[in-house]
């Protein structure tokens, strides 16, 4: 009898610490339209009430003077988010634009031990600039995990060398990844099918992104790496319209003993 008990206090502790193990992760990723249909102060009620871990963040104003917007001058948007989201902010900048730049934010609950902005490859001198803002970010329990915003070319050619190259520097961390961003790019096409086939993508096919008013096609996506390192816990496509895109929020289980 004091074996079978001392067996059943084991197979608890080893259930126990098991459990221990899941690291529940909620993720959005946003394409805000650089602020220009809803205000700070509004994007960043949305986020808080959401309660995310880690925010992906596109179409991200710096200091820019764009026409009719006097409002958004001279204003730091990712600054601002993070400070009205009590959040870690990072900013990767894409292009000069309008007196300013242009490109990708990222909101972090955890803190950013290193953050990396990686310019992607470009077929023409005249396609824009693209990037991926990349973080290594620290969870309470002490792990690390490689987060990532971006926002890819509208050439479909361009677009597969762009997911290669984020394939490479993300996967090259040894970390766990999430990605996620404006992908410009369809569920069929094959820089998702193919490009990012050995990711995890958090969403079905018909889950659609844009236009927000009446959603159609799907651009946006959440994807993690590696497959068996992660479980979805539920991800959904909030209905608001304070950009041209919707959000996507996702929350996941990150198996670290895997």
């Amino acid at each position: 009898m004091k074996r079978i008990r001392i067996s059943l206090l084991a197979l608890f502790a080893v259930l126990f610490s098991f459990a221990q193990d899941k690291q529940e992760l909620k993720v959005m990723t946003y394409n805000i339209l650089h602020g220009g249909m809803a205000s700070i102060e509004d994007l960043s009620k949305f986020i808080t009430q959401h309660h995310p871990d880690v925010v992906m963040l596109q179409e991200i104003d710096i200091n820019t003077h764009r026409k009719d917007e006097e409002h958004l001058h001279d204003r730091n948007l990712i600054a601002e988010l993070g400070y009205h989201t009590k959040m870690f902010s990072a900013f990767g900048k894409s292009i000069s634009f309008s007196g300013g730049y242009y490109g990708l934010g990222l909101l972090s609950k955890y803190p950013i031990v290193k953050m990396e902005r990686v310019l992607l490859p470009m077929l023409s001198p005249n396609h824009e600039q693209r990037s991926l803002l990349m973080a290594i970010v620290e969870l309470d329990n002490g792990d690390r995990i490689c987060v990532g915003s971006t926002h890819l070319d509208l050439h479909a050619d361009a677009r597969m060398a762009q997911v290669q190259h984020i394939n490479k520097v993300m996967r090259d961390t040894g970390h766990p990844c999430v990605v996620a961003g404006d992908f410009n790019a369809t569920p069929d096409s094959n820089e998702i099918k193919y490009g990012m086939s050995e990711w995890m993508q958090s969403m079905a096919n018909d889950a659609f992104t844009f236009p927000q008013d009446n959603p159609d096609i799907k651009i946006d996506y959440v994807f993690a790496y590696p497959r068996q390192a992660w479980q979805i816990r539920s991800a959904t496509v909030p209905p608001v319209q304070m950009s041209d895109h919707r959000p996507i929020v996702v929350e996941y289980e990150l198996l670290t003993n895997k």
